[in-house]
């Protein structure tokens, strides 16, 4: 077993791309189901013994432990793609992870900002250090592009092409897209960029890296994570608020401005259309505007 999720970790890093963040969720949810045949089965069966039987019963443990929904769905899915590799390479002679129901998930709606509230986060960095104006770039890059915190830390110098006011984006997968800048975040990258210095003994990955740390090196999600609670505090913001906030924000203030889905879908580099339309809820307000200007029974009896 564990040779085979050493391959499989490997061919989700070299053949599908997999982000960090992805490799890391597949291991933990594939260690759960280790853990569970060795402290509960008594033994860790290679992948061609395992049964649907033995899948269910880890299911019914991961609800006893109380995990949420999402979890359980996530840790399906792993085990589902898990086996299928397994049957590509041999290792197996069907999926035992394939007739496992997937746990209904309710509609969660993302926490998202107002404009003002989002303006108020974007003016509190400092506009007289080093630190106040990578903070800004950072804050108005993710805002006006609508980047995941990801995609962010990933951006290296030669990705923003000034003079066309785009950027080259790698998204889940190294799926590359090209995300619009704005003016705003056009003037907070030059001011950031004008006052940049790369570790000088961090070589050529220093040099090129967009944002950078204190120390010169890039800049990691975790650094982005604390950064925000800092601006949080000082404006006095829901505390809710996350990097992906601003994501959710970009989205939601397209659709509210009427851009159509399938364009916000593009620009949010989502595979699904399915995905994007979660944020549609926004637009109710707008739709009722259209509705009472455009409906004749709409507004009121005179």
């Amino acid at each position: 077993m564990y040779a085979a999720i050493d391959a499989f970790i490997r061919y989700m890093t070299i053949e599908r791309n997999a982000s960090e963040l992805t490799e890391k969720s597949y291991a933990e949810d594939l260690r759960s189901l280790v853990e569970f045949f060795t402290d509960f089965v008594g033994h860790l069966p290679e992948p061609r013994e395992v049964d649907v039987a033995q899948l269910r019963q880890y299911v019914a443990y991961l609800h006893e432990c109380q995990y949420s929904r999402r979890t359980i769905a996530r840790r399906l899915a792993c085990l589902r793609s898990f086996f299928r590799f397994c049957c590509r390479e041999g290792l197996a002679d069907n999926n035992p992870a394939k007739p496992l129901r997937t746990p209904r998930l309710g509609s969660s709606l993302p926490h998202f900002l107002t404009t003002e509230q989002v303006g108020l986060l974007l003016e509190a960095p400092a506009k007289d250090d080093t630190q106040g104006l990578r903070d800004r770039a950072i804050l108005e890059t993710m805002y006006s592009a609508g980047l995941r915190v990801s995609e962010l830390v990933g951006l290296d110098v030669d990705d923003w092409d000034q003079d066309a006011g785009i950027l080259r984006v790698f998204g889940k997968g190294r799926k590359e897209r090209i995300a619009p800048v704005g003016s705003y975040a056009t003037q907070a990258l030059l001011e950031w960029v004008d006052v940049r210095e790369p570790n000088p003994k961090g070589g050529a990955e220093s040099t090129a890296t967009l944002f950078l740390n204190r120390f010169g090196n890039r800049i990691t999600t975790r650094s982005i994570g604390r950064m925000l609670e800092k601006y949080l505090k000082q404006t006095g913001l829901d505390t809710l608020t996350s990097p992906h906030t601003l994501r959710h924000s970009f989205a939601t203030h397209l659709l509210d401005g009427g851009a159509d889905l399938r364009s916000v879908q593009e620009l949010l580099g989502h595979k699904s259309l399915s995905t994007t339309q979660i944020y549609t809820h926004v637009s109710t307000r707008r739709l009722r505007e259209t509705y009472e200007k455009s409906h004749p029974h709409a507004a009121p009896a005179s």
